[in-house]
């Protein structure tokens, strides 16, 4: 295990290289210059002179190949340069905003699996029963509403109901615990209801696949309780697919909740990629595709862990 989990952390280096270079040179070939956006966006009137002048500020007037190289320097010591808008570190804006968007995954995640993996269970067991029934209606529900519409519907339900909205500014975790969650839970209950839709469907599909394996009808015809047949011998590798579409989620929901965060009024990752994208502020955008390639990849690794975790037959040699 250990030299399986050594490899593959060796193999993130030319995964993250690979990626870096793909978004250096992308960006480069995007039509835009956000010294002609930053200075002229607004219909101000500047010389050529005080652009070049920028330009020569923000290090564009070098050739491409200097410009990646200092910027893999950078990567690799961990300065990751100043916002090409703002002129702030790239380090400060993306942390103001991470702590925000983290902790609405993790608590997206939470709700999911304590909804979907009961559910799920509940539909494979009682296949073609009332409950199966109602859990499907459930599930296919939360696959076809929006997260963000259902952000909206749940804002004006507690408009109407308690006179709330979304704070204006985001209260930590550790400042304030009831504000936070207060204003959090929301939409991590919004996201999260689509995405126990999709675990629970994934567990469903994946227990009724399991149950009818040979070991399965083996305990049962040894006299094995069902309760003891369904906990100890289907759930383990039941969970195996439902596990790999949690790890999956969760990473996407660190930067891909855009309209989401939109809705709640929340400043975090997705919506500062879109202003970076929206500005051509490169040293920002190359930061945040290399964060969310090592969450990708980080919660690749810890899946595989815990595929072996749950599955003893699974050995990585």
């Amino acid at each position: 295990m250990l030299r399986y989990l050594g490899r593959r952390l060796v193999l993130m280096i030319p995964t993250l290289l690979g990626v870096a270079i793909i978004t250096f040179f992308m960006l480069r070939v995007v039509p835009g210059d956000i010294v002609e956006v930053k200075l002229r966006g607004d219909g101000g009137s500047v010389t050529a002179d005080v652009i070049a002048a920028e330009r020569a500020r923000l290090g564009l007037d070098q050739p491409l190949l200097v410009q990646f190289a200092d910027w893999m320097v950078g990567l690799v010591t961990f300065d990751f340069g100043i916002s090409m808008w703002t002129g702030r570190p790239v380090v400060e804006e993306i942390g103001l905003r991470l702590e925000l968007s983290f902790q609405v995954a993790v608590m997206a995640t939470v709700v999911a699996v304590l909804i979907a993996i009961p559910l799920g269970t509940l539909s494979a067991l009682f296949r073609n029963t009332w409950i199966d029934y109602v859990v499907r209606i459930f599930t296919i529900a939360g696959l076809a509403v929006p997260s963000f519409w259902l952000g909206m519907l749940v804002i004006l339900a507690l408009l109407a109901l308690f006179n709330w909205l979304p704070p204006i500014t985001y209260t930590p975790l550790y400042v304030d615990p009831i504000a936070n969650l207060s204003q959090l839970i929301w939409p991590a209950l919004a996201v999260g209801y689509r995405y126990a839709a999709v675990v629970a469907r994934m567990v469903r599909s994946s227990l009724l696949e399991v149950m009818r394996e040979d070991y399965i009808r083996t305990a049962r015809a040894k006299g094995v309780f069902e309760r003891l047949v369904v906990m100890r011998h289907a759930m383990g590798n039941a969970l195996l697919p439902a596990i790999t579409v949690i790890g999956l989620e969760f990473a996407f929901l660190i930067g891909g909740l855009v309209v989401t965060e939109q809705v709640f009024n929340l400043n975090g990752i997705g919506r500062l990629f879109v202003q970076a994208v929206s500005r051509n502020d490169f040293m920002l955008i190359q930061t945040l595709v290399m964060l969310l390639a090592v969450v990708f990849i980080t919660v690749n690794l810890i899946v595989d862990l815990l595929y072996a975790a749950l599955d003893p037959r699974i050995r990585y040699k």
